[in-house]
């Protein structure tokens, strides 16, 4: 690691979508590095909404995490990425995961093997953006001689994302980066990190993480809250912490200016 941690704030998918123009650019406007947004069933659509909020900034980095694959077709997910990774060069980073697997069942999407799934899907997402011919007759991936014709121009990222072991080492094996869930204690975040094996360790691998706020809104030391927050999770081994508005105010503008404080503090100390 380099010694830089960007910082990210999440858009929850209780706020109703017209609302996520005005607070993407008030994210952007506060210098925060990235914005994430959920795919929780039956919310948001992750690809409309990370086109919106890439439309209306400038050059914030847009996150969706994560893509339950369970729900779509890799070669519909790689036409998604390459689109918007075409659109807006380096800011977009989509997640792949399991996806609840209650809600995965909701649907009749369920699968006896999600950690198979999620392999051949990684794998046949990040061929197609790669822009290779893909043929596969896996357990749950089936392509023939599928390409994309638009490609993007160099390889988009897609991360993992997850919290246990088998699906962390996964992640090491066959994506460009992890997303650690929220509710891990620092030392749990090392650990997941150190779960990513060899892979996870490779030069440009990125280290992504949920860290959740205090319940309190109104909480008057927000700064250093988020400051604290920031500096402990760094500290274990993540370039990316990302904060996470509880449920009761899902709102992310109450912590702009303690997240921007913060990002200032990081950034004079550098």
């Amino acid at each position: 690691m380099d010694g830089h941690t960007d910082i990210g704030i999440v858009f929850r998918p209780e706020l109703p979508p017209e609302e996520l123009p005005g607070a993407a650019r008030d994210v952007e406007a506060a210098g925060l590095d990235q914005l994430w947004l959920w795919e929780d069933c039956f919310l948001h659509g992750g690809t409309a909404t990370a086109a919106v909020a890439l439309a209306r900034t400038e050059a914030l980095t847009v996150g969706v995490g994560l893509f339950p694959v369970p729900l779509r077709n890799p070669a519909v997910v790689a036409m998604e990425i390459a689109s918007l990774a075409r659109l807006f060069p380096g800011r977009y980073l989509p997640v792949l995961g399991h996806g609840v697997l209650d809600w995965m069942g909701q649907v009749g999407n369920r699968v006896t093997s999600p950690l198979t799934l999620l392999a051949e899907h990684t794998t046949a997402v990040r061929d197609l953006l790669a822009g290779r011919e893909v043929t596969r007759s896996g357990r749950y991936v089936r392509l023939d001689r599928v390409r994309l014709d638009h490609p993007p121009a160099t390889a988009a990222p897609v991360l993992v994302g997850g919290r246990g072991p088998r699906t962390l080492r996964l992640a090491g094996d066959l994506a460009d980066g992890v997303l650690l869930d929220s509710g891990l204690t620092p030392e749990e975040v090392r650990s997941s990190l150190g779960s990513c094996g060899p892979g996870g360790a490779a030069d440009g691998f990125r280290r992504i993480g949920y860290v959740a706020l205090p319940e309190d809104p109104a909480l008057p030391e927000r700064r250093r809250a988020v400051e604290s927050i920031v500096a402990t999770h760094a500290a274990a081994g993540l370039d990316t912490v990302v904060l996470v508005p509880p449920a009761g105010a899902p709102d992310p503008r109450p912590w702009l200016d303690a997240a921007s404080a913060a990002r200032r503090t990081l950034t004079s100390e550098r």
